[in-house]
């Protein structure tokens, strides 16, 4: 019995010292020498994500990144010279593995005006890959590093001045996954807020330039998702189904701002920064430093649409930062239920309320179709509160369908949306006592005149038509008390 039990013992030692063993020996070759033929990266555009790696060994993986100075559209009819990796703002997302051996290639072609470089927080070592990087227009640059820890990690162009590169876009984000990969989700969005310093304001269309003292001062004009209003919304939303898990990797370019992320209706069910297994549970509500990055997971339980939101809110509704998660599929009444309302109430609109009131009006924009155009100011800016139907909210917000209060004087609506509303008015027999800001310091002559034609064209209304000659006239008259009238 002695020697049955030393026998036991004696290979209990044994198992243990070859347990010992084999754990540093497999993280040794995960920080070893590449294995097999390189691969070439699969990389992707926003709001895609390239497949997980589940490879059991480490590899050469080449990584081929172009510079690209474009002019593209950042709101709708407002124009700007992003500078980029791969032609998108965020750039090109990377996945490769711990232990990778990455070869960079940086490009940065003939027609650029200025050199531009990448600094990688998942690189160890200086700069993070800056100076070995540094590429002047027309060259390419090349430099290796090994992804030594798994995390989700930003990149970004750090050549001088580093501010004023990042706030044109250049940023994205790479995965370095675990061996044996994270585990397995039904859907994967890549999804990046910025801060953005235009010398126009809000919504000015035209081509904008940067504005260097807006950014010192932390002033943004635009606070965005995916580099443009609209980047997430609309027939650009994420789409998922009702059962499904959704995880989303989201970065933070800044340059300057801390992001508030907050899913509208959804609960996080984890959330980490750095190693996939040290996360959060339950989380409503994840700050992101400029800079930093987080993977957030949850189950959509619930059809509907889900707002994408930088909860420091007035950037949600008044400069952007908005996107949509569109969940298909069954109701699920046991876990959320609507009891019919006496009238409907819309969901907060996909783009932003006014600006504060400023002394000088927008530019104009042209619209072939007056009424068309009305109705997409209509829909971004005015549906909130006077719903899509324009039904209004009983003893909130007056209805603009069959309205007498419109008909009596179609004019002088265009002074209330030029400078706003405040005190009683009666609208088809229901009194009312609520302040409407003005939208003046927003929209342009143009766009008052078609929303405004818009509205006397739908819902019974008359009919006939606001011209923009009536918008800068009253424009010029300044605000008069139409509550009284």
């Amino acid at each position: 019995m002695k020697r049955f039990i030393r026998g036991c013992v004696l290979l209990g030692m044994a198992l243990a010292a070859a347990g010992c063993q084999r754990g540093p020996a497999t993280a040794q070759a995960d920080a070893g020498a590449p294995q097999g033929e390189p691969i070439r990266a699969v990389l992707t555009s926003p709001p895609n994500v390239p497949p997980p790696v589940t490879r059991d060994h480490p590899a050469r993986v080449i990584v081929e990144l172009e510079v690209k100075e474009v002019k593209k559209e950042i709101a709708d009819g407002v124009f700007y010279d992003f500078w980029t990796f791969g032609g998108t703002v965020p750039g090109s997302f990377i996945r490769v593995r711990e232990g990778d051996t990455v070869e960079l290639h940086l490009k940065n072609p003939a027609g650029s005006h200025m050199p531009h470089n990448i600094d990688l927080h998942a690189v160890t070592g200086p700069g993070g890959g800056a100076e070995p990087t540094l590429t002047s227009p027309g060259h390419e640059r090349v430099f290796t590093f090994k992804a030594l820890k798994a995390g989700l990690y930003v990149y970004h162009c750090a050549t001088t001045p580093v501010g004023m590169h990042i706030a044109n876009g250049m940023y994205g984000l790479i995965q370095v996954d675990p061996p044996g990969g994270l585990p397995k989700v039904d859907r994967e969005y890549y999804v990046m807020q910025g801060d953005f310093y235009t010398t126009g304001k809000y919504h000015e269309p035209g081509l904008q330039a940067f504005d260097l003292e807006k950014a010192i001062d932390e002033r943004p004009t635009y606070v965005l998702f995916n580099g443009r209003e609209g980047a997430l919304t609309g027939a650009n939303a994420l789409h998922a189904k009702v059962g499904e898990t959704v995880r989303l990797f989201v970065g933070n370019g800044g340059p300057n701002l801390v992001s508030s992320f907050h899913v509208i209706g959804a609960i996080f069910d984890k959330v980490w920064d750095g190693k996939s297994s040290h996360f959060e549970e339950n989380v409503q509500t994840t700050l992101i430093p400029a800079g930093g990055s987080k993977v957030v997971e949850f189950r959509s339980e619930v059809p509907g649409k889900y707002l994408l939101v930088d909860h420091s809110i007035f950037r949600t509704f008044n400069k952007g930062a908005m996107g949509v998660l569109q969940v298909d599929g069954p109701e699920a009444p046991a876990i959320y239920h609507a009891a019919p309302a006496d009238a409907p109430v819309a969901m907060p609109a996909e783009h932003a309320h006014p600006a504060p009131a400023a002394d000088t009006p927008p530019q104009k924009t042209a619209a072939a179709d007056p009424i068309a155009r009305g109705k997409q100011v209509f829909d971004s800016t005015c549906a909130a509160c006077h719903q899509p139907t324009g039904s209004g909210i009983p003893g909130a917000f007056p209805p603009l369908a069959k309205s007498d209060y419109l008909a009596a004087d179609p004019k002088r609506a265009v002074h209330i949306v030029l400078h706003g509303l405040s005190g009683k008015v009666t609208v088809n027999g229901q009194h009312y006592d609520a302040m409407m800001p003005p939208f003046g310091p927003q929209l342009s002559d143009d766009d008052v005149a078609h929303v405004l034609t818009y509205v006397l064209n739908s819902w019974g209304n008359p009919g006939g038509r606001i011209h923009s000659d009536d918008v800068a006239a009253a424009r010029r008259g300044g605000a008069r008390n139409e509550a009284s009238r």
